[in-house]
């Protein structure tokens, strides 16, 4: 039930998100709430508005993959949102959990990466590992988890230039792994964990964005080197798909210390 709730949650979260003028629906007078009806919805995805209604009242489970593509197709999902809508309609039978420690081979990798602050992460962003020029740029918060460090860390605020797209991505990426791994334990702990602490936290994970982002950039003010620009990779690991290693390469007119 828990699951069809998660499900429930984000139809309606991004069924809100639809301007029914772009969906070619003709004009139906003043609307309550933004988005699209329930109906409407329905009727985009050629499916019953009754069955739909019982999507969004969690009194209906299992729906089919032509269900969840053509759903998909009417609330305009990127691939990382139907991912996730189907994640959370067929949830995996098992739990993976992170490995508690990086192989030694990723370890041996960090120390070769000596111009570029580097991490091994967990999907949950917890450090595992950290080389010295990532130990150098991000302090207290490479020896933990970066989310908590993210919300419950005033010094985060001043730190992280760009807080609020920080924040707002991190949530959405969260939300993608609680999607694929709804009975992990350690993902339960660390979403309820943030909910309670941060209303920052608790009002994004409501927002039920979800996202994934492999590359981007890093907006950073070091106490001691001033404000330092990085564009960053996520490189996942196929020897575990919860882990993954994050380089941060330094822009143009952003100097780093030799250590």
């Amino acid at each position: 039930m828990a699951v069809r709730a998660d499900l429930a949650e984000f139809l309606k979260s991004r069924r809100a998100r639809v301007d029914p003028r772009e969906s070619g629906l003709p004009p139906s007078g003043l609307r309550r709430v933004p988005g699209l009806r329930r109906s409407e919805l329905a009727h985009l995805a050629g499916i019953s508005a009754e069955y739909y209604q019982r999507l969004e009242q969690r009194r209906a489970a299992n729906p089919s993959t032509e269900v969840l593509d053509s759903l998909a197709a009417a609330l305009r999902l990127n691939s990382v949102e139907t991912e996730h809508l189907h994640a959370l309609a067929r949830p995996p039978r098992t739990t993976e959990t992170a490995a508690p420690a990086p192989r030694p081979e990723l370890l041996r990798m960090l120390d070769l990466i000596d111009k570029a602050p580097a991490l091994v992460i967990t999907d949950l962003f917890d450090v595992l590992a950290a080389n010295p020029l990532a130990h150098y740029v991000f302090g207290p918060m490479a020896d933990e988890n970066m989310a908590r460090a993210l919300f419950s860390d005033p010094v985060a605020r001043d730190f992280y230039r760009d807080w609020d797209d920080v924040a707002a991505a991190t949530v959405a990426q969260l939300r993608r792994v609680a999607g694929l791994y709804p009975a992990d334990p350690a993902t339960i702990a660390l979403v309820d964990e943030l909910s309670t602490g941060s209303t920052e936290f608790a009002a994004l994970w409501r927002a039920g964005d979800v996202e994934r982002r492999t590359h981007g950039g890093k907006l950073i003010r070091h106490p001691h080197s001033g404000d330092l620009s990085f564009s960053y990779e996520n490189l996942e690991l196929p020897g575990d798909p919860r882990q993954r290693i994050v380089t941060f390469t330094p822009d143009p007119g952003t100097v780093l210390p030799v250590l």
